[in-house]
């Protein structure tokens, strides 16, 4: 089941905070909860944002920074990269509503109940609702649906380009076939015999029936 089970039980709306501080330090080479101390953020419930951030794949499980997040830090990719790891976390979500990141709160909570089989507890459940909600509410989702729609496009092109060259190949093929000049090579097993008059009769035949050129 592609549903993060990490998720904060407090501090939601400190969400953007964290991202928008995030942006003002260097990447460490370990994100740690003493890191979220460093950055002035060291209640229980600031710390379980470092969970959060492996879930919506920022960090390894080591809590080594990722990609993702290298990218994150320039500020013209910083919320996309929020919209795309939110995505990727919570694929299962996005399968039932493409558009779940616009989804009310007590609708995702309806959706996480049915991924989950109801084995969550309704506090649990609300819970990983609120931290989706407000994960989903800094991201810049209009750039990543730009982002999905080009891509899309590009490979329904290479689909088309593809089915364009299959249909063309035969008109050039016959152009070409069209210019030839076709040579054919006779070989012709004579007969063991002494007799001369065998071969001459054989050579007559051969110069009436495919005259040379």
């Amino acid at each position: 089941m592609s549903l993060p089970t990490s998720y904060m039980t407090g501090s939601f709306s400190k969400i953007p905070q964290y991202f928008d501080t995030m942006l003002t330090a260097k990447a460490p080479d370990k994100f740690t909860t003493k890191f979220m101390a460093d950055l002035g953020f060291t209640s229980s419930n600031d710390r379980q944002f470092v969970n959060v951030l492996k879930a919506i794949g920022f960090l390894d499980d080591a809590g080594t920074p990722t990609e993702r997040y290298f990218k994150f830090l320039d500020q013209s990719f910083s919320k996309q990269m929020v919209a795309e790891g939110i995505k990727e976390a919570y694929a299962d979500l996005f399968a039932l509503n493409t558009s779940a990141n616009k989804m009310t709160k007590s609708e995702v909570e309806g959706k996480f109940k049915t991924l989950t089989n109801g084995s969550k507890e309704n506090a649990t459940i609300s819970y990983m609702a609120s931290t989706f909600i407000n994960l989903c509410g800094y991201a810049d989702w209009s750039e990543a649906q730009v982002l999905e729609k080009k891509s899309n496009e590009n490979s329904n092109n290479i689909s088309q380009e593809s089915f364009v060259d299959d249909t063309e190949e035969p008109k050039q093929y016959n152009q070409q076939v069209r210019g030839f000049d076709l040579n054919y090579d006779i070989h012709i097993h004579l007969p063991a015999t002494r007799d001369q008059a065998v071969y001459d009769a054989l050579f007559a035949s051969l110069a009436k029936h495919i005259p040379l050129k």
